[in-house]
């Protein structure tokens, strides 16, 4: 936790700096020759320039943790960064038709000094940063089960796994919970055990959110990413997060930007559903169940509730049926028109969920009197991503009941499918596609 949080502050360090170099750059290329309607405003024009380049520069990977370490891999990417803020300054002075009115030597003077000033800073850290924590800046964790504790453990924290009553239960959720919520606080898990039990933690670790990686002296049934080390022995890599800082933060910020306004704007639609519910019949106006969120944690979902409150399924063991004898007259109409999920925005504002993403199951969820991990053991592998409010598997249809295993099997390879093709682009595309299957068959 320690070195995640060091990780943390220096890249917010990196930012920080990035900004005074191009402020300090540009700043003495507008001296040498002031640009035109703009001396009266010109912090406003290069903090807005400054922003610009930010967001290439965290797309460009230029504050990942290597680019701390690695002088090379830093001054490589915020060049890459620098290029393309220029390329869109440029783009707008040409589509503004002012190209004959920006003085070249004010740019040029500007980009060499900011170029210059953004390497110097770029070495001086990578530098001081490898001096004083090494080249590994990730937080680790080793976890031992069943095996003797290495007599050199490096910087990783050490988890007797027999001691906490720690295992790769495929089938027990709540073991899976525990191990989410110990490695929350790192990037690299590593996993010391028995071959017996070396594929059941590379199949847990696979939806951990994390780097897993199993310590093994040969190569097993394990489908690794790529072959590691940890301090001189062989590990298979067989995760890694699916999502980078960048794309982890762009993600976010769609979330925040489209949740926040959807709540006002469905605040009396909102406030008349929860007034339906109390007049239809007696109970809470919500509905609370725990779902398997990213990293296999539990959390729990909020729905509107739309059966009757003594009758309600807490663990999701029934799915519901078409004339289904739970639901209340309410209950029917806004399942039929997905009004119930609505709450569920509440759980993206607290990080839980996400708009778009695999959709979480209740525990007592079965198809064909299996649970769903049983019918496919990659189920657990789409818990790398926060689950959504909607997914890829809903825009095809793929949802109601599971009445039979090629029900939740078509399910967990579209949630697949999304989590290794993931793009921004995509999750505006399936937001828009939504829209068109709010009211389905299958709703009831």
């Amino acid at each position: 936790m320690v070195k995640r949080n060091v990780r943390l502050w220096l890249c917010l360090l990196l930012v920080m700096l990035d900004g005074v170099a191009l402020f300090v750059g540009f700043g003495a290329g507008v001296r040498i020759s002031p640009l035109p309607g703009l001396s009266g405003d010109i912090a406003a024009s290069l903090a807005a320039g400054a922003t610009v380049f930010a967001i290439i520069a965290f797309h460009s990977q230029a504050y990942a943790a290597s680019c701390l370490t690695s002088a090379a891999i830093s001054c490589r990417t915020v060049t890459l960064a620098l290029g393309g803020t220029m390329l869109l300054f440029f783009l707008v002075v040409f589509a503004l038709k002012a190209i004959d009115v920006v003085p070249r030597s004010a740019v040029l003077a500007g980009l060499a000094s900011s170029l210059g000033l953004l390497l110097v800073q770029r070495s001086l850290v990578a530098h001081a940063v490898r001096r004083r924590f090494g080249s590994q800046l990730l937080a680790e964790i080793l976890i031992v089960d069943g095996c003797a504790l290495p007599n050199d453990c490096g910087n990783a924290a050490v988890i007797d796994a027999c001691h906490i009553g720690l295992r790769p239960e495929e089938d027990d959720p709540f073991k899976l919970h525990q191990l989410g919520m110990l490695l929350r606080d790192y990037d690299r898990a590593i996993v010391l055990c028995p071959a017996a039990r070396r594929a059941s933690w590379a199949q847990i670790l696979k939806g951990s959110n994390v780097q897993g990686e199993v310590v093994v002296p040969e190569v097993g049934e394990t489908m690794p990413l790529a072959v590691g080390g940890w301090l001189g022995s062989p590990t298979l890599v067989v995760a890694r997060g699916p999502l980078n800082l960048a794309d982890r933060a762009s993600k976010r910020l769609l979330d925040i930007a489209l949740t926040v306004p959807l709540l006002i704007a469905l605040l009396p639609l909102l406030l008349l559903v929860a007034i339906a519910i109390k007049f239809d019949s007696a109970g809470p106006i919500f509905f609370r169940q725990q779902r398997i969120g990213r990293g296999n944690r539990l959390f729990r979902i909020y729905k509107f509730r739309s059966m009757h409150a003594d009758r309600g399924d807490a663990v999701g063991s029934r799915s519901t049926g078409r004339s289904d004898d739970r639901v209340t007259r309410i209950g029917r109409l806004i399942r039929r028109t997905s009004i119930d999920e609505l709450p569920q925005l509440f759980n993206v504002l607290l990080g839980e969920m996400s708009l778009v993403g695999p959709r979480p199951h209740a525990l007592g969820s079965t198809a064909e009197d299996a649970y769903f991990w049983q019918v496919d053991r990659q189920y657990w592998h789409r818990h790398a991503l926060k689950p959504g409010i909607t997914g890829l598997a809903q825009i095809r249809g793929f949802r109601g009941a599971t009445e039979t295993r090629a029900d939740i099997l078509r399910r967990i390879e579209s949630d697949l499918e999304y989590l290794h093709g993931w793009s921004l682009a995509r999750d505006v595309g399936i937001l828009l596609r939504t829209f068109n299957v709010l009211v389905h068959q299958k709703a009831f």
